[in-house]
């Protein structure tokens, strides 16, 4: 049975390194053929800090699948229906924001993935199955292979149950959210600080501990990001739209305004 695959659950099995474009400021379908055209392994649809809706983010993930892009959404918080929602419209994975625990991260499983896994409801015909009908069992198995978990650790306390949370069944990539971290130790973008070297070192054993994959995001410098994948960085929010859009747009002014008339 065709199943579109989930290509950056591919790469990072494979050992590879993933890496996904924010999508904040964009609001129609060709950033995913744009985004797949720079390279990116996923975009990551931000609905927690973007006016971004329900409809305008599935018209995304359709489109992200068409042209082999994974399709990631960040959710804007941990009720079921967020989740459950953007699944069944075409996401290929869910990121949740703020998980502290393993409850919470055994929670976010739950409403991801079908049962026996989890505990998502079974909404009909699937895009990722493109709209087929496919008897039931077969067809959660499949969805369930390519639905990507990914948590995020966004506070100190969530660092030190990474252990814990790595630890859970069905969670795939243990994803830093380094700005909120910062925030959260008294550090505000101080990204070299020795804390947060101390955090990314303790995700990364996790995961290793428990066959997932560590993750950052809001790190955007270089430098800075080599420096982390070095470590084992491997599933990397490389930086957003508006970012990408203001650096472009920024360099070609300064260009411009510099000609001697």
């Amino acid at each position: 049975m065709d199943v579109v695959p989930n290509h950056t659950k591919r790469r990072l099995a494979a050992g590879g390194v993933a890496l996904g474009m924010g999508v904040r400021q964009s609001r129609t379908v060709d950033i995913a053929t744009i985004a797949h055209g720079c390279d990116f392994d996923w975009l990551f649809i931000d609905m927690e800090h973007s006016s971004t809706n329900l409809d305008t983010a599935a018209q995304m993930a359709m489109a992200a699948l068409a042209v082999g892009i994974t399709p990631l959404v960040r959710v804007p918080g941990p009720e079921h229906h967020h989740a459950s929602r953007i699944l069944d419209t075409g996401a290929q994975g869910i990121v949740l924001p703020h998980v502290d625990t393993p409850e919470e991260a055994t929670r976010a499983v739950a409403h991801c993935k079908y049962p026996p896994v989890g505990h998502r409801s079974i909404g009909g015909p699937q895009p990722q199955l493109g709209f087929r009908s496919v008897p039931v069992g077969e067809a959660t198995r499949l969805v369930n292979e390519e639905t990507l978990v990914v948590v995020m650790l966004e506070t100190p306390k969530a660092i030190a149950n990474a252990e814990e949370i790595a630890a859970v069944k069905g969670v795939d990539v243990l994803l830093v959210g380094t700005n909120d971290l910062c925030a959260e130790m008294g550090i505000p973008g101080k990204y070299t600080n020795a804390k947060v070297e101390e955090a990314y070192r303790k995700v990364i054993a996790a995961c290793r501990n428990h066959g997932k994959f560590p993750g950052m995001g809001g790190v955007y410098d270089p430098p800075v990001m080599e420096r982390y994948m070095q470590l084992g960085m491997r599933f990397i929010l490389s930086g957003s739209d508006l970012a990408f859009m203001m650096a472009g747009a920024r360099e070609r002014a300064n260009v411009l305004r510099a000609v001697k008339l």
